[in-house]
Parts: C-alpha cells; sequence; structure tokens
C-alpha cells in the first residue's frame, strides 16, 4: 500500500482541516506527529483510502478505512482520544 499522493490528499482536505484544530504538528501535508513521534498519516491502494494512526500503546498503528464519511469520523473521534 502506498503512502497517499496529492490527489487522494485533495479528496480528504475536508477531513485533513479537521486535523489541524487537534494541535497536531502537520510536518508534511498528510503526515501528522504528536511531540517528536510520528502519529497519523495516510495510505492509497485499489481498495480505497485508509490512515494509520498511532495504537494507545504507541508502539504500532492502527489502520482505519477512511474512504467514505464514516471512517472519517471515527478517525477523527479516535485522533481526539489520543493525540
Amino acid at each position: 500500500m502506498k503512502h497517499a499522493t496529492q490527489a487522494a490528499l485533495d479528496q480528504l482536505e475536508p477531513l485533513l482541516a479537521q486535523l489541524r484544530t487537534l494541535g497536531l504538528t502537520e510536518k508534511s501535508r498528510g503526515v501528522f506527529y504528536r511531540k517528536s513521534r510520528a502519529f497519523l498519516h495516510f495510505h492509497e491502494d485499489p481498495k480505497g483510502l485508509f490512515a494509520d494512526i498511532r495504537d494507545p500503546a504507541g508502539l504500532d498503528f492502527d489502520r482505519l478505512d477512511v474512504t467514505a464519511a464514516e471512517g472519517q469520523a471515527q478517525l477523527i473521534e479516535i485522533a481526539r482520544a489520543r493525540a
């Protein structure tokens, strides 16, 4: 699964705008850090758009499908809780 292209991130811009309000640092478009650690980034493949978000233990990433509005809402909820 490849990292999201600029065109894919264009589709997610409203989601990115919401994430930018959570106090995270956006190192490059769509790549968010919490303190000095990678926290959230996006991938794309033929099945859709996906977000990898740092798990609660901080050891790995959880992958969420953010192709549809339901997945995007879930991502915002999880990011708020973990940020």
